[in-house]
């Protein structure tokens, strides 16, 4: 049976994790595994630039334990070379050799280029009518910043709420609220700078479908992002209880805290009754050790 709510992080593979989030001595052949052991999804950032073959996807499959889910990105190839629907046999290609990952697929997002308007409007509309969505699970995340205002916006959510395609919804808030000079700790100005990098775009908490993705782009002081965490506690109460299946991805500029930080979002819906599953971390003997990061 599938959860309603999923968090995990953007990648597994990632080697300053071992001798915290995974234990010593670990080794990257185990990574998934381990990875799988204590969170519940992952944002699959790999498949954007590379495609894996279809016997690679099936063994990551394997790897991982049953109720676990994997939300792969479409190819850059496809995406972010102008126009879409000449790349929809490709896409639909991709499609299929996502379904390698059979129960273990979760949402397959599109994420366009910021140079993608709503100029293009018809060309999106007549991608998304023909991508297989009655089989799939797909999400669109825009970065033009016309997609958020009007009547734009109102146009592109109601085409994908007639298709059944969720919105990724991109929170950035919390590496532009405080200015660099502003930092608690002044060793945190240089990746916060560098993830900057990534769209301030506005915030439209809305869901256009039966299941969405956030993309939460914390900051390295766990503290500062408490009170955007608040907002997004009282949100996910609403849409859990409205049925919404959700897959929270926790992203941070230093990715050693990826993990604590997704671990206190989810104590924070622990204590706020949110019903949420419990992370299988938490089920871990003896329990991974954790560094000093705060």
């Amino acid at each position: 049976m599938d959860f309603k709510f999923y968090l995990g992080c953007a990648v597994w593979a990632y080697k300053g994790w071992v001798g915290d989030f995974y234990p010593r001595g670990s080794r990257s052949t185990e990574f998934l595994q381990l990875y799988s052991d204590r969170l519940v999804t992952v944002e699959v950032n790999s498949t954007f630039y590379v495609i894996p073959d279809r016997q690679t996807v099936e063994r990551w499959a394997k790897d991982t334990p049953a109720n676990f889910k994997f939300c792969p990105k479409f190819p850059k190839q496809l995406t972010h070379n102008g126009l879409l629907l000449p790349y929809l046999d490709q896409a639909l290609h991709f499609l299929g050799l996502m379904s390698g990952f059979g129960d273990r697929l979760g949402v397959l997002f599109v994420q366009l280029p910021p140079s993608y308007s709503p100029v293009n409007f018809v060309d999106l509309e007549s991608f998304l009518r023909a991508l297989p969505t009655k089989n799939y699970q797909i999400a669109l995340e825009v970065r033009h910043g016309d997609w958020f205002k009007a009547p734009h916006c109102d146009r592109l959510n109601a085409l994908l709420q007639k298709l059944g395609i969720g919105r990724v919804l991109l929170d950035s808030r919390p590496i532009y609220d405080l200015p660099l000079g502003d930092e608690i700790d002044p060793a945190l100005s240089i990746p916060v700078q560098q993830e900057r990098r990534k769209p301030n775009l506005p915030l439209q908490p809305l869901v256009t479908a039966p299941f969405s993705i956030v993309r939460f782009i914390s900051h390295p002081d766990r503290d500062l992002n408490i009170r955007f965490w608040q907002e997004w506690v009282t949100y996910l109460q609403e849409w859990l209880a409205n049925g919404t299946q959700i897959y929270f991805f926790m992203h941070c500029p230093i990715e050693e805290r990826s993990p604590h930080n997704a671990k206190y979002f989810q104590e924070m819906l622990e204590k706020a009754n949110v019903p949420v599953p419990a992370l299988p971390w938490n089920d871990l003997t003896p329990p991974p050790q954790q560094l000093t990061l705060f």
